[in-house]
């Protein structure tokens, strides 16, 4: 059963690189530099619910490592991980919280994966001027989460349980 396990993260290791790539290359029209969907994210808030932390921390991190040295650069591995290590300990957070939906858990990530990489722009540049960007990136985190947490659940509803691995 651990190699089942094993295997079924590793597919989603993979699935999480391969939407973070697509988005990478994905130009939205008319969007903010920098914005982007947060795709990758389904595979975290799937994990969260079907395995729990550990596991979705696991390959959250994986795949900014992976796709840091794969496709991108240090300043790129900076903001993800600062807005990664926000968003995830956000989401536990909400998911704790009585009541708590996928579609909130993720817009909660999603709201604070901006905060985070914001803050980590200010250090790297120390200019607070970025802070009059945080209105955007604050509406900008609750519809791409939004987005995220709809599909989210739409997943968990049509994959069966495999916590049993």
């Amino acid at each position: 059963m651990k190699g089942k396990k094993t295997a079924f993260l590793g597919i989603s290791l993979t699935l999480a690189m391969m939407l973070s790539y697509l988005e990478s290359v994905i130009i939205l029209p008319a969007t903010v530099p920098g914005i982007k969907i947060g795709l990758s994210n389904l595979a975290v808030v799937f994990l969260l619910y079907r395995f729990g932390w550990k596991e979705a921390l696991a390959v959250n991190t994986a795949r900014i490592l992976l796709s840091s040295v794969l496709f991108g650069s240090l300043p790129g591995f900076l903001f993800s991980l600062s807005g990664a290590i926000l968003s995830f300990i956000c989401m536990l957070i909400a998911k704790k919280v009585q009541g708590s939906s996928v579609v909130f858990v993720s817009m909660t990530g999603g709201l604070s994966h901006n905060i985070g990489q914001l803050f980590c722009a200010m250090i790297m540049f120390s200019k607070s001027i970025l802070l009059y960007y945080l209105p955007v990136l604050l509406i900008t985190g609750l519809i791409t989460g939004a987005f995220n947490g709809v599909l989210s659940l739409a997943i968990l509803r049509r994959v069966p349980d495999n916590r049993q691995l």
